[in-house]
């Protein structure tokens, strides 16, 4: 029998760690490791801030559904692995291997600049949403100037943007909106950029957008600082503002950092071929926001990088999962599909209305990339996350 790990369990983590078990069925051990027994959706954080979700409706226990499914669970943290004894080395002991899969997620830069994490918002966390939803309480009985965007090296400007959005649409619910100078920062070199070098039309749209709802925006900026009362800009310029919500750079995480064996890249990526294999180690794979993504675009004045979303994630997890099982069956032939040759499937939230984004590859060269935007309703948005929640608590991994 052979016996796979997965560390992490989250979109990438969860698919592999299925596919592997139901491709492979009795001849496949797997162990996922992971340090929460709950899956969560984590796009739909966006909306807890507002109370239109809360974290019990976006997240449910994964232990359940991978022991229904022959997937062996361990809730511990992985701290490093040795891949010369091939063992997954955690704070609940030492797990052997023959195939180990990376599908860590990522840790937050927050001390990308002074102040960010001291003075800004980040809703990337189920606490962080939480705290984000105490302070828009607060902030309704002294309403302010509002700062949100991405600093310097960010990459998941897909989420601060649906953010500013939503935020837009809650302070006319609150009946404050004039009261609220609206801003937006952001290292793009062009409004839309998203870190995949934009989409037709996306830049005009955006224009639009920040026209109509009244937003000032800054573009090719970073953070130099942030303070109580102010976000102070790498342009030196200060703007005010009574609440900020930023999104930082993301880095791969302790486990891959306290494992140098792994060869990763500076900010803690595993360096892959196109099939998710490690560049030097045969046995060992990444999926998700792990792999180390190279960008075909070079970013203007200030450094920015490429989003690493849900689809992305549940796609390559699926790629791991064939390739492990055609190893173990002694096939050299390995499905390969580049992280930006994957197509960009991507449901932008704009505040009870959304942009659907489709694309043939989530990079240039496109041969089909498209915008519609849905002035209605998010309709598109809430289906996919009860399609993808009813899905992943039934342990249909194989979906697409």
């Amino acid at each position: 029998m052979t016996t796979t790990v997965v560390v992490g369990g989250n979109f990438a983590g969860m698919t592999a760690a299925l596919e592997i078990k139901r491709k492979g069925k009795d001849q496949h051990k797997v162990i996922m490791i992971d340090k929460s027994p709950l899956f969560l959706f984590i796009p739909s954080l966006i909306w807890v801030p507002f109370g239109r979700r809360n974290i019990k409706d976006i997240s449910f226990r994964k232990d359940e559904i991978l022991k229904k499914k022959g997937v062996d669970f361990l809730v511990a943290e992985a701290l490093k692995v040795d891949t010369k004894k091939q063992e997954v080395i955690t704070d609940k002991g030492s797990v052997h291997y023959d195939h180990l899969v990376i599908a860590t997620g990522p840790k937050v830069k927050y001390d990308v600049a002074p102040g960010v994490e001291e003075y800004a918002h980040y809703i990337g966390t189920p606490n962080g949403a939480m705290k984000t939803r105490e302070a828009l309480e607060n902030f309704k009985e002294n309403p302010g100037p509002i700062v949100i965007g991405a600093t310097q090296n960010a990459g998941c400007m897909g989420a601060a943007y649906e953010f500013l959005f939503n935020i837009e649409k809650w302070l006319r619910e609150q009946k404050i909106r004039k009261k609220v100078d609206l801003y937006w920062i952001t290292p793009e070199t062009f409004l839309g950029h998203f870190g995949i070098d934009g989409m037709t039309g996306g830049e005009t749209m955006l224009k639009s957008f920040m026209k109509m709802f009244n937003i000032h925006y800054r573009t090719e900026v970073g953070v130099k600082e942030v303070l109580k009362d102010k976000v102070i800009l790498t342009t030196d310029e200060e703007l005010p503002s009574n609440f900020t919500m930023l999104m930082p750079p993301f880095l791969g995480v302790e486990f891959v950092k306290n494992s140098p064996e792994l060869n990763a890249t500076a900010t803690g990526y595993i360096p892959v071929t196109d099939d998710y294999r490690h560049v030097s180690l045969p046995n060992v794979w990444a999926a998700g926001i792990a792999v180390d993504v190279k960008l075909p675009f070079k970013p203007g004045k200030v450094p920015f990088s490429g989003p690493k979303t849900g689809y992305p994630s549940d796609e390559t997890g699926k790629i791991v999962a064939e390739n492990i099982i055609r190893v173990t069956k002694g096939k050299t032939k390995l499905k390969k599909k580049a992280w930006g040759k994957i197509p960009g499937i991507c449901v932008m939230d704009a505040g009870k209305k959304e942009v659907i984004i489709l694309s043939d590859k989530l990079f240039k060269p496109r041969n089909f990339a498209i915008m519609i935007p849905n002035v209605f309703y998010d309709f598109s948005k809430v289906l996919f996350e009860k399609y993808f929640l009813w899905k992943t608590r039934k342990g249909y991994s194989y979906l697409p």
